[in-house]
């Protein structure tokens, strides 16, 4: 009797004649990020994004806390991004999509490359699971918005070069240093150095050493 059930126990691992794998706990990266006069909140952050990763049976593996404004690099981030790299990590857990991304670009930037990478993306505020098809679908949303984005920076520079040439201002790289290309020579033809050229006529030794070749 005993041999019969460690049979079937041994059988019963098995789906469709081939052993039932046993699933991966996925390692979980946590990141949150809070300005610089918000720094209370960070505890919070980690506490509901350790509990999520706890819900899921996910491991931690590397728990990282910025902070900073919200144009700033994200300095510490990069330390989740080469744990990525060295396959340490399989998902990676934020709070929100604004602490991860700079910008629409910024944040497209780095989900294509974990998703390159195999790595997760779980954003909890906005429910967001790039480890699910459905939240893969959403991430393709993110494409059109960064494309949206970059088309109104062309625009507003476009704009504003326009509107420089209208108002007579000249664009381009300023030509003083162009203008003063005699003096400059003869200066250097009666001795003078090229740092007492520039001093002397206000332009960088950069400008009057690419005149004198």
């Amino acid at each position: 009797m005993p041999a019969k059930r460690v049979s079937r126990r041994a059988e019963s691992r098995k789906v469709f004649g081939q052993r039932r794998k046993q699933p991966r706990m996925f390692r979980a990266g946590l990141y949150a990020r809070v300005s610089t006069n918000d720094q209370q909140t960070i505890p919070l952050q980690m506490r509901a994004l350790r509990e999520y990763a706890a819900r899921r049976g996910w491991s931690i593996a590397l728990q990282v806390k910025e902070v900073g404004s919200g144009a700033s690099v994200r300095q510490l981030r990069e330390q989740l991004l080469e744990a990525a790299r060295r396959r340490e990590i399989d998902v990676v857990l934020v709070w929100r999509l604004d602490r991860w991304g700079r910008s629409v670009a910024d944040l497209l930037a780095t989900l294509q490359e974990l998703e390159h990478l195999g790595v997760g993306f779980v954003s909890l505020t906005e429910a967001l699971d790039l480890t699910t098809p459905a939240g893969r679908a959403m991430a393709g949303l993110l494409a059109v918005f960064a494309e949206f984005e970059r088309e109104i920076l062309r625009d507003r520079v476009r704009a504003g070069l326009a509107h420089a040439r209208q108002n007579g201002k000249r664009l381009g790289r300023p030509i003083t240093a162009g203008l003063h290309a005699d003096r400059i020579r003869k200066l250097h033809r009666a001795g003078f150095s090229k740092s007492e050229i520039a001093r002397r006529l206000r332009i960088g030794r950069t400008s009057v050493r690419r005149i004198l070749g």
